[in-house]
């Protein structure tokens, strides 16, 4: 059993490459759920599609919700790398959180800006059906 589930945007280049990457390293810990996929509101009822394609969802086993960085922080950590932790820290949160959520609102233009591609149809299943 995975300690977290985390529901991604499939269509973002940048969000695609961090789940591949995550996937690479967490094998067994993590499961990915593309929030485009047709069944996928049905399979998680609770989950609300629209606002998880504003902002990274996860959800660990005893039904816990996470948000954002929360998210990317927790991932790593379960993964053995705890530097996203510091995004965590009392003065650095806000901060961080604010940015990341500039982030998410424009992140088709900076997948963009830094792999030339504003979205992902070929990699749209990069983590369905982990091996």
């Amino acid at each position: 059993m995975s300690k977290l589930t985390i529901f991604y945007d499939s269509l973002c280049p940048l969000c695609v490459r961090e789940m591949r990457c995550l996937q690479q390293r967490g094998q067994g810990v993590l499961d990915f759920e593309d929030i485009h996929q047709e069944d996928f509101t049905a399979r998680f009822p609770n989950i609300d599609v629209a606002e998880a394609n504003k902002i990274l969802h996860a959800q660990t086993p005893d039904g816990t919700l996470l948000l954002g960085l929360d998210v990317t922080a927790r991932a790593w950590a379960l993964v053995g790398n705890p530097l996203f932790k510091v995004l965590r820290w009392p003065l650095i949160k806000p901060v961080a959180d604010a940015t990341y959520r500039v982030f998410a609102k424009h992140r088709y233009r900076i997948s963009y800006w830094l792999t030339g591609q504003a979205r992902c149809d070929t990699c749209a299943r990069v983590c369905d059906k982990q091996q």
